[in-house]
């Protein structure tokens, strides 16, 4: 089997999605792939913000607003990657859930490797409406390893 070329990996921000940056980053060190690190989200509604500002005060409800909370989760996992070894970085934020993000992802990257964490495996939901790591194996036809992060 040839050595992987381009890696996807997803982070949410979360301690486990970073457990599984951190694997992605050993893997993509070890052959010399690039680590395509992606966080999709969903912007706040109108009516969320309005909700913060009521909440939090008009000077802080920016927080809440735009990609920046996406913007700080590749940015960590980025220097996660580093320290790990992975030289070859890049990071995709996108507007829209996880599964089509990621699985677009890869065949826009042509990625030949798709690194999730195990987390919502063994849910309820998970078992009953698929859960993101279960879905991106079924649709994503590339390699997936599911890291083991909870």
């Amino acid at each position: 089997m040839a050595a992987y070329q381009t890696i996807v990996v997803g982070t949410d921000g979360s301690d486990s999605s970073y457990r599984a940056v951190d694997k992605a980053a050993a893997v993509a060190a070890a052959t010399d792939a690039t680590l395509v690190i992606a966080c999709a989200y969903q912007p706040a509604s109108q009516r969320e913000v309005e909700h913060a500002q009521d909440e939090l005060g008009s000077d802080v409800a920016y927080q809440v607003v735009g990609s920046a909370p996406a913007e700080d989760t590749v940015r960590t996992a980025s220097e996660r990657a580093a320290k790990a070894g992975a030289t070859k970085v890049d990071t995709q934020i996108v507007i829209g859930d996880p599964v089509p993000t990621l699985t677009k992802l890869v065949r826009d990257r042509d990625a030949d490797l798709l690194v999730v964490g195990n987390r919502g495996l063994n849910t309820l939901a998970g078992r009953l409406l698929g859960s993101v790591p279960s879905e991106v194996a079924r649709k994503s036809g590339v390699d997936v390893l599911i890291v083991h992060t909870t």
